[in-house]
């Protein structure tokens, strides 16, 4: 896409820490997604905490993948948000990044200002529109402004502010599987059925086009559908937890595409090579011999990691020298010690406390 076309643009929440060294394939996809070599991208820090530094960083990353121009615009409060020096950007803007930070700050400065309705304006002439960690949250209607982690969910556990509406009928929230955000996440799902939750992982990005969500990234988009729930939200009290039964759970990994109007998933992509997956099993496979190994003798998993290279060492040395190999599983016999001689042990000899 080198020119903005008709209709909203795409919307990229991404669950923060996204890779910026590396393939960086989330933010490649956003700045394609806002016009590849003819990408004009306005970074919206206001969330963060950091001072000029992460204006640069974007601007580098962007400028590095290929956009034409990158400016950042930072309004602090909603005065700042309703002067047109601000806004005018916005208005030339084939993308929009909204970066990490303090969510209930995003909110309160940029919903409901003419800033607000500018991003929700450049969105709808074509423009991609997108945020990382709070960034991503203030895209849904109702925005995630603060809450605890914890994989049960429970009464007051979060507190929701507005978002810019341009997720209908969602939630998102970020860094999920990090830091451990089912419960809370949940617990919103069970208050308010009629919202799908959706949780976007680190480094992965909950693209939305039209009604359609595809999974960019390598970690993987959780979204709890409270259609048919049962729960006591309605009268739990103080922080009791939630009952929450009948949720339909969708974990979706990149390439991955579902339906959010009619809560389905629609395609997800090829499986691995055979030999990937032959690979995986081999190792799941060694892997369970020695959780097996490590609980029937209570001996420290530092020790068998430390016998497997000696074993390997042997092997190498016995090829080159002609000989069999050697056997990799070996029992190990503990040389005799006199009385109280284990605390003069290495680490990888001692028992396991």
């Amino acid at each position: 896409m080198s020119e903005l076309q008709g209709g909203p643009g795409a919307l990229f929440a991404i669950g923060g820490a996204e890779d910026k060294l590396k393939k960086r394939t989330v933010l490649q996809e956003f700045v394609e997604a806002a016009g590849g070599s003819k990408a004009r991208i306005v970074v919206v820090p206001t969330a963060s905490a950091l001072g000029p530094d992460v204006i640069d960083v974007y601007r580098a990353l962007f400028a590095a993948l290929g956009a034409e121009s990158v400016v950042g615009v930072r309004p602090e409060n909603r005065e700042d948000a309703d002067d047109p020096a601000f806004i005018a950007p916005l208005n030339d803007a084939t993308g929009i990044f909204m970066t990490g930070g303090n969510q209930l700050k995003l909110a309160g400065v940029v919903t409901g200002t003419a800033f607000g309705r500018a991003v929700t304006a450049a969105h709808a002439r074509g423009a991609a529109v997108g945020g990382t960690s709070a960034g991503a949250s203030i895209l849904a209607e109702h925005m995630i402004a603060f809450g605890r982690s914890g994989a049960t969910p429970r009464q007051r556990m979060s507190q929701l502010s507005g978002g810019l509406g341009l997720v209908q009928g969602a939630i998102v929230d970020q860094h999920f599987a990090q830091r451990n955000r089912y419960g809370r996440l949940l617990s919103l799902v069970a208050q308010s059925p009629g919202l799908l939750g959706i949780g976007v992982d680190e480094d992965t990005a909950a693209v939305v086009r039209g009604s359609h969500l595809e999974v960019v990234g390598r970690g993987a988009v959780t979204i709890f559908d409270g259609t048919r729930i049962t729960s006591n939200a309605h009268n739990a009290k103080r922080s009791e937890p939630i009952l929450a039964s009948g949720v339909v759970l969708h974990v979706l990994p990149a390439t991955a595409t579902f339906d959010l109007q009619n809560r389905v998933l629609l395609s997800y992509g090829p499986q691995p090579p055979a030999t990937e997956i032959a690979e995986m099993a081999a190792a799941e496979a060694d892997l369970r011999r020695l959780a097996k190994e490590i609980a029937a003798e209570g001996v420290s998993p530092r020790y068998y990691a430390e016998r497997k290279r000696r074993a390997g060492r042997r092997t190498k040395a016995a090829a080159a020298a002609g000989e069999s190999r050697p056997e990799a599983t070996e029992p190990y016999v503990r040389p005799t010690q006199p009385a109280g001689a284990d605390a003069d042990l290495p680490d990888r000899m001692q028992p396991e406390q």
